[in-house]
């Protein structure tokens, strides 16, 4: 007689050769849908798109800011200690709660930008493009050929558009965001054959960078007037080849401003900002201190 142990063996050999079967089947007959890019699609469309900044590196507030409701967010690596690692991590916490991650690269060059993709980011935003030249090898390097000329590689971007990687490079190039930055006196006088390329999905105005590139020989700052006067001729060029622009803002009021002026692409402050001002203005409620100055401008 055959005892427990023998009759349990042979009901899992019958059984699993059968769901290995059935699994092998279901996988064969999936088909999955690679994510859209919302954003891209949304400025295409002429539809605004207010979002935030991300400088602390934290990955808990990286998860926490993706679901208050901004549709995109912007991992800073230009101007912040955070690592490729933690960029990867951050990219994948912010598409898994259904927000697009972007990345500010610290130079729009190949390697730059091609890493942040190939670690989820989903769009980038490249500083200092002063001129065509240097949009064009900006744009390359986010597209795979024939369109540009992106290498091969990685597996996180996959996870984040929810692909398989032939779908993931098949499509690719029809859904990362690319913003160039206009940052500078040079940038402006270029702007209409910058902003006229095949592949800029957005233009994004530094005002802090802006304002101390057009500074004088002997170190003067231009006048408000004369800022602003210049962040115009910025949207007048957007609107003349039909590109969305936007900038950097630190207060909902303002936000309101620039949409109300056809601003399409505008940044509301950072994670960083949010959490000083919001402890700052608790301070001084509860007259612990008084703070003469901001200690964060982003």
């Amino acid at each position: 007689m055959r005892n427990d142990s023998d009759f349990v063996i042979g009901i899992v050999a019958i059984i699993i050769p059968e769901l290995q079967s059935k699994f092998i089947d279901l996988r064969r007959n999936t088909h999955r849908t690679m994510k859209q890019n919302p954003v891209k699609r949304a400025l295409a469309q002429g539809e605004p798109q207010v979002g935030s900044w991300l400088a602390f590196g934290n990955i808990h507030t990286s998860r926490l800011m993706a679901r208050v409701g901004f549709p995109w967010l912007t991992v800073d690596m230009e101007h912040s200690p955070i690592d490729w690692s933690t960029a990867a991590e951050m990219f994948g916490a912010i598409a898994d709660a259904g927000c697009i991650p972007l990345a500010r690269v610290p130079k729009g060059d190949h390697t730059h930008i091609k890493r942040v993709l190939d670690a989820g980011a989903m769009g980038i935003v490249v500083p200092m493009v002063n001129t065509v030249e240097e949009a064009k090898i900006a744009i390359a390097a986010a597209k795979y050929p024939p369109e540009g000329n992106r290498s091969v590689g990685g597996g996180l971007h996959v996870l984040n558009f929810d692909a398989s990687p032939s779908d993931y490079y098949q499509n690719a190039n029809d859904e990362i965001l690319v913003v160039l930055q206009t940052e500078s006196p040079e940038g402006v006088e270029n702007a209409e054959e910058i902003y006229s390329l095949p592949g800029v999905d957005a233009i994004f105005i530094g005002p802090n960078d802006l304002r101390f590139q057009m500074r004088t020989p002997d170190g003067t700052f231009p006048t408000a007037e004369e800022h602003e006067a210049m962040m115009q001729r910025v949207l007048e060029m957007g609107n003349k080849t039909g590109t969305p622009v936007g900038l950097h803002v630190m207060s909902v009021d303002d936000i309101k401003k620039r949409l109300d002026e056809g601003w399409k692409f505008l940044a509301l402050g950072s994670e960083m900002k949010a959490m000083v001002e919001c402890a700052e203005n608790w301070v001084q409620e509860l007259d612990l201190k008084s703070s003469d100055e901001a200690m964060i401008n982003y």
